[in-house]
């Protein structure tokens, strides 16, 4: 189907929270830089009065249709639709399932929302969750020891969510903001445990992600040491000095998004405790 102007519909249809199908998507859409999609979600379809409703949005605004759903009645039903109007769908978990029972030699369960199940790894994910918001910028220092990471860096380095982040994957985050003139918490120097890591930019970088800041609070302080070029390379280098110091390990983020730091820290965590492993 032709799009519309510049952009075009995007129909993603779940059976369970659609986080699958909104990832897939959307790293795929983020290739077409001219063009928009105008996403359609519905989670949750499960029955056929649920997929009633999805078929007749989808005809009222025909686009590219993308589903996981696993009863095979709902999904002979969305493939005839999508034939009938002329326009393509694809299971996203579909081939994947397909190669699973090649290799495998066992067919599937066919449980809907089985990765969602409040297993021992869910429970570790909210457990790790409300240690990082307990430990958010320096909080509760006295707990330091019982992170599988701390990350340290100056303002506006994307900790708090970096932690957010790795949290979600299980992975129970604290993080100390590196300020000059300002102690180090004692905990933070003696950690044996803990994998360190120091988030850097540069100051340019900093220093735009701090004015936008000022800007979003209403702040009006334009000779603030907060964005003073000279202050905020200070900062930059005297972070950088503790570092080696304490030989953190070092990442810097100037041109990385939150989803690709945590992946480079989930890297380095991955790496030391294969090195523990093996010692």
């Amino acid at each position: 189907m032709p799009t519309t102007g510049n952009y075009f519909h995007l129909h993603l249809v779940s059976d369970s929270t659609g986080e699958t199908l909104i990832t897939v998507a959307r790293a795929v859409a983020a290739q077409y830089a001219n063009v928009t999609a105008v996403e359609h979600v519905y989670p949750l379809v499960r029955s056929q009065k649920q997929l009633d409703r999805v078929l007749d949005e989808i005809e009222e605004a025909p686009g590219i249709v993308l589903f996981t759903l696993l009863e095979k009645d709902l999904v002979g039903r969305l493939e005839a639709k999508c034939r009938d109007i002329n326009i393509p769908s694809l299971s996203i978990i579909g081939p994947v399932m397909q190669l699973f029972e090649a290799y495998l030699g066992a067919a599937t369960t066919g449980r809907v929302g089985a990765q969602h199940v409040l297993n021992a790894e869910y429970f570790k994910r909210i457990d790790a969750l409300n240690y990082t918001m307990m430990h958010d910028d320096g909080q509760h220092v006295e707990g330091l020891e019982e992170a599988d990471v701390v990350l340290v860096g100056v303002s506006r380095t994307s900790k708090t969510p970096t932690s957010i982040y790795l949290a979600n994957r299980g992975v129970r985050t604290a993080n100390v903001p590196l300020v000059p003139g300002i102690p180090l918490p004692h905990q933070l120097e003696a950690l044996k445990k803990p994998l360190v890591v120091s988030l850097h930019a540069t100051p340019e970088r900093l220093i735009q992600v701090r004015q936008n800041r000022l800007l979003s609070m209403g702040a009006d302080t334009p000779n603030d040491d907060y964005i003073d070029r000279q202050a905020v390379a200070d900062e930059v280098a005297y972070a950088r000095k503790l570092s080696a110091k304490f030989s953190w390990a070092q990442l810097d983020v100037t041109r990385r998004s939150i989803e690709e730091t945590a992946a480079a820290v989930l890297k380095l965590f991955t790496d030391r405790q294969r090195q523990r492993l093996a010692e």
